[in-house]
């Protein structure tokens, strides 16, 4: 097994190396880049000024910038140099944990990131325990009291949650219970008087106030789907010999699930556990932006809109990471819950 997962982190690097290249060409060729917005800017603040534009080229920056200083400009940018050169220079700077400058913020990508990445991984952390010890007990009795009553009704709220997508569950939230009935703020993370409070149970409270409906949000989007998958698997295991077989041997049903069962039902739920590490840490850029909140999924979204191609090469290299290492995680966690499982 140590071999296999040594192997599994070895092949980290070759998938990181094809996942940035692709996106790092991409950024190469796409139109409207850092270069052509601040032509545009320049074009734009000239018109505004009152300036008379006199052509000296062709291209839309030859009206506000000759051609030194596009050239200058690409340089800065590093778009004078071959592709590949680029990205190696790039990869390079990636390795040493350098991971450039934003165009947009005019300041080191990995601070840029570094502020918004604890916001972003506090609704993650949450959203993902709420969403586990509810959908684990709920999955269980579902499949114990299969066809009854509690089952039928659980099994609505889980459909709607399934079926409305949880952006729009975010925007019914904000209308009623912030705009209409003004129970929750409108957003943010935490309050005006954040700074002045004087005890940090004060602050804990007021980020949890301001987290309340992005949280539900979030679980709205995630529960449903690890419900029905513990609900299924559990019914499966129930239905298996091996647990026939400890009831016919005189062991009580429910020490059946719980010794047998359950263990094996769990094992769906623990390949999907390193998976969300991404998710958890990338945040989700639809809430972030209906809530206001300055989370990493929002920065990604935006840096993306302004052409900020390095702080959207920042947040990749971190996703990409946390997402290569999510799979191993997972399957150490389906070791964990299954014994009988060998990797080689």
């Amino acid at each position: 097994m140590t071999q296999y997962f040594i192997r599994r982190l070895l092949l980290i690097v070759p998938t990181f190396i094809g996942i940035t290249v692709l996106v790092f060409v991409i950024t190469r060729f796409v139109p409207g880049g850092p270069i052509e917005r601040m032509i545009a800017e320049v074009q734009q603040a000239s018109m505004q000024a009152g300036g008379s534009m006199q052509s000296a080229g062709s291209g839309v920056g030859a009206a506000t910038l000759d051609e030194d200083q596009i050239r200058e400009l690409e340089k800065y940018y590093g778009f004078d140099k071959p592709v590949l050169v680029s990205y190696w220079e790039w990869l390079l700077k990636v390795v040493q944990f350098d991971l450039g400058t934003s165009s947009r913020y005019s300041e080191p990508v990995w601070d840029t990131i570094k502020e918004r990445l604890p916001v972003s991984a506090f609704y993650g952390i949450v959203t993902m325990l709420i969403t586990y010890f509810i959908s684990i007990p709920l999955g269980y009795y579902k499949a114990v009291k299969h066809n009854s009553h509690f089952d039928h009704a659980s099994s609505v709220v889980v459909f709607i949650g399934y079926a409305i997508p949880s952006y729009v569950v975010g925007i019914i939230l904000l209308v009623v219970f912030a705009s209409n009935l003004e129970w929750f703020p409108m957003g943010g993370f935490y309050g005006d008087e954040f700074e002045d409070m004087e005890s940090i149970w004060q602050q804990i409270g007021d980020i949890f106030y301001h987290a309340a409906l992005p949280l539900l949000a979030y679980v709205a989007g995630s529960f449903a789907v690890m419900t029905f998958m513990m609900k299924n698997a559990l019914m499966d295991n129930l239905a298996a010999d091996y647990v026939r077989t400890a009831i016919a041997k005189g062991i009580p049903f429910r020490q059946a699930i719980t010794r047998h069962a359950m263990r094996n039902s769990l094992i769906p739920i623990a390949t999907h556990f390193g998976n969300n590490i991404s998710v958890i840490i990338g945040g989700s850029f639809l809430i972030e932006k209906i809530f206001n909140i300055d989370g990493l999924g929002l920065l990604g979204y935006e840096s993306i809109v302004e052409r900020d191609y390095p702080i959207v090469l920042g947040v990749l290299v971190i996703s990409a990471i946390l997402q290569l290492l999510g799979n191993i995680l997972s399957d150490i966690c389906v070791a964990v819950v299954d014994p009988r499982v060998q990797f080689r």
